[in-house]
């Protein structure tokens, strides 16, 4: 359970993500794909092209951590409006 602050934000990134990519290539994605500054505060969520896979994106305010969980066990649906 990751404790997030009040007025955290969570933006979760839509298509698929190249799950080899690691802290740095994410924050770069975050950068350049999102046009938000990784090092924030918000919570970034990525996902692989297979759905089994997501990374979270987080700066505490000490340091960037790169949280990664194996979804083949849940049942998750996410739903794109648009």
């Amino acid at each position: 359970m990751i404790p997030l602050p009040a007025g955290c934000r969570v933006w979760i990134a839509t298509g698929h993500t190249d799950m080899r990519r690691g802290m740095q290539g994410l924050a770069l994605q975050v950068q350049e794909q999102l046009k938000r500054d990784p090092h924030a505060g918000d919570l970034y969520i990525f996902r692989g092209r297979r759905g089994d896979l997501a990374k979270i994106l987080w700066h505490d305010g000490v340091g960037l951590s790169l949280y990664a969980n194996d979804l083949a066990s849940y049942c998750v649906v996410l739903v794109v409006a648009g």
